[in-house]
């Protein structure tokens, strides 16, 4: 063999050895790069996301266990009211005209009065109502049936906003017997005016269906008061059935409660 082609084959030899050599070096610095790449990953990863365990998936439900509680007091409460023998003497919380919330305590009791005997009602008071005591529905019967013409208007009318309509009127208990008589279309005449501290306070012979009385609220602090009589539920202890709204932005229809009449300084009477 001549020396010449050995000398090619050994040159081709040490070219692609060269070769090679680049590449190899080439793929291993790319492989430096991506491992030191995907370290740098690794690393920002573990600084920003948190290290907590996983918390297992739970199925929310959207049924309400929520239950009302009944306070001892106003259990006793209930069952002193339904014995007959109700005082008032609980923790009063309302908003007062300007926004801010007043609160006051009561300790007066009502002397104890003969209950109502059941009647047939007229269709018109056959519904359920939650501001009034069903108790009382044949006095506001009465009311309605065996009054003056004027009267009928008024106490109808207010029915109808207090226990259909649940009317809620801007203001407080002279705002609500001012529409009261507005809408009824009647007029009022004063025929009993005394002062808060002083009286004269009405009898109970004076005070008649319908009438707008003003009153000392022996059951709220002694504050004076405004209603609707309806009918006396005992005359001579005093207690009547009243229409009342209390206001306060409370935003609560017109209740008919029994209150002490003991101290009736001012009524105003419907006429047409």
């Amino acid at each position: 063999m001549s020396r010449l082609p050995m000398l090619r084959i050994t040159a081709s030899c040490s070219l692609l050895l060269l070769t090679c050599g680049i590449v190899g070096q080439a793929h291993a610095d790319s492989m430096s790069a991506l491992i030191a790449q995907k370290s740098v990953q690794q690393n920002i990863s573990a600084r920003y996301t948190p290290s907590y365990s996983a918390v297992p998936s739970v199925r929310v439900s959207t049924h309400s266990t929520i239950q009302r509680a009944r306070s001892p007091q106003n259990a006793v409460d209930i069952q002193q009211r339904d014995s007959g023998s109700y005082s008032h003497n609980s923790h009063y919380s309302s908003m007062n005209n300007d926004g801010n919330q007043a609160t006051s305590n009561t300790a007066y009791r009502y002397p104890m009065v003969q209950r109502q005997t059941p009647s047939v009602l007229p269709a018109f008071l056959s519904g359920r109502y939650d501001n009034v005591d069903s108790e009382y529905l044949p006095l506001l019967s009465n009311a309605e049936t065996q009054s003056s013409v004027a009267a009928r208007e008024v106490v109808s009318t207010a029915r109808k906003m207090a226990l259909n309509e649940r009317t809620i009127i801007r203001g407080g208990c002279w705002d609500y017997l001012n529409a009261v008589f507005n809408r009824a279309g009647v007029t009022r005449d004063t025929v009993h005016k005394g002062t808060y501290g002083q009286g004269p306070y009405a009898s109970s012979g004076e005070i008649e269906v319908g009438d707008w009385l003003y009153y000392i609220n022996h059951g709220y602090n002694g504050v004076e008061h405004s209603g609707l009589f309806v009918g006396w539920v005992d005359e001579r202890a005093k207690q009547a059935l009243i229409l009342s709204y209390a206001g306060e932005n409370r935003r609560e229809p017109a209740r008919y409660r029994v209150y002490d009449l003991s101290n009736v300084y001012q009524i105003m009477r419907p006429s047409v």
